[in-house]
């Protein structure tokens, strides 16, 4: 259906048709409300994704083993928000109705809602995974009910009761803890209880959403609004592992912004997070 990208993340140089992983971009920063530049995020780690290899010490796994399309950039408009949204969610749609695997990259964490508004009309039932340091839970920012602070109360609205799960939160208004309360299933602080989120999920189609802040800020650094007390690279590695005991129907990485960070570990960090997700995810 579509070219291969000029410019792949590394190992990611099959054709559409024979790839069951189908990897985007969305590089959009409309709403950020502190600091911009997640724009720049997906091309920053196909480019330096070729300093690192597609080997994984960490599963013994090759991405030269698996089928990836790496589909490039979607074209979105900046400047209006919800066309933004609609043409994520139609790129998600095409890809799911080949019963191929969405996974893209961001961009803010409002790209998100456009993907996820595609996977739940395909799984009535979706449930979400959600790590992060911001709730993302506000009913709207400075009167924006489209912001990449509202995106999880977006997807609830979607989605309904207890059915997302949130993971390493340490930042947000009351209003929006007190929301999780009722609403939604929140660890703070840390991945505690990942595994017996794991298990009981595993039956059901699961969105994995993760904003790259959740991480400390010692380590990722290059982030729109870093947040001190985030959890270790090595924490974030073994919850993406565990991901392959449940049945992901889409997911992303979002909010790396790396002209924060000039040394470039904050990107060197994503591309190998990207890979350990597609290399996760191949193996369903």
């Amino acid at each position: 259906m579509w070219n291969k990208n000029i410019e792949t993340f590394i190992g990611c140089n099959n054709e559409y048709s024979e790839s069951k992983l189908v990897l985007f971009g969305a590089p959009f920063d409309g709403t950020t409300s502190y600091r911009p530049g997640t724009r720049f995020a997906s091309k920053a780690i196909r480019s330096e994704s070729f300093g690192i290899e597609t080997y994984s010490p960490y599963q013994d796994k090759d991405l030269e083993d698996i089928c990836v399309f790496d589909a490039g950039d979607l074209d979105i408009p900046f400047g209006n928000t919800e066309r933004v949204l609609q043409e994520i969610e139609s790129f998600t749609q095409t890809v799911l109705q080949d019963n191929k695997l969405p996974i893209m990259i961001g961009g803010e964490h409002l790209v998100t809602l456009g993907a996820v508004r595609a996977v739940a009309k395909q799984y009535p039932n979706l449930h979400i995974i959600h790590l992060d340091a911001h709730a993302d839970l506000r009913e709207d920012y400075l009167g924006e009910t489209l912001s990449h602070a509202t995106v999880l109360h977006r997807i609830w609205d979607l989605v309904g009761d207890n059915k997302i799960y949130q993971f390493g939160i340490r930042s947000g208004e009351r209003a929006e803890f007190e929301f999780a309360n009722e609403h939604t299933v929140m660890q703070k602080f840390n991945l505690d209880g990942f595994q017996k989120v794991i298990k009981k999920l595993k039956d059901v189609p699961v969105y994995f959403t993760l904003d790259l802040d959740v991480l400390d800020p010692s380590i990722l650094p290059g982030t729109g609004t870093p947040e001190a007390g985030g959890i270790s690279f090595t924490e974030l590695i073994e919850a993406i592992l565990q991901l392959s005991n449940l049945n992901i129907v889409g997911c992303d990485v979002n909010e790396l912004s790396p002209v924060y960070d000039q040394s470039g570990v904050s990107t060197a960090v994503a591309c190998k997070t990207v890979r350990e997700l597609l290399l996760t995810l191949g193996g369903l």
